[in-house]
């Protein structure tokens, strides 16, 4: 017979911890388990609450398709497979295209 890797009380202690707001790095140094066991045990259970994924861009600055929008808003020009330019390409060619209007 396989000896499971937690027991009842182990299992029932590491659910109230975790509800507590214990995080599960702390609960995998108090049980000597790894924080992946313990993850999986806390999922198993239903109580493993995953941490939102952030979106957050890493600037203010506009990104590149909304430059290459403001560039075919002013320009005369089709702006069809300039994605690959970088930002500064196109914040010239949008800075070239604002002074001549």
């Amino acid at each position: 017979m396989k000896t499971p890797n937690y027991t009842a009380e182990m299992t029932a202690r590491l659910v109230e911890e975790y509800q507590n707001g214990m995080s599960v790095d702390d609960l995998a140094n108090m049980m000597d388990k790894s924080v992946r066991s313990i993850r999986s045990k806390l999922v198993r259970e239903g109580v493993y609450v995953a941490k939102p994924k952030t979106t957050a861009r890493k600037s203010d600055e506009p990104t590149k398709k909304e430059l290459l929008r403001e560039l075919e808003d002013i320009a005369p020009i089709s702006c069809d497979g300039l994605m690959g330019a970088t930002k500064e390409a196109i914040n010239e060619l949008l800075s070239y295209f604002q002074k001549a209007n």
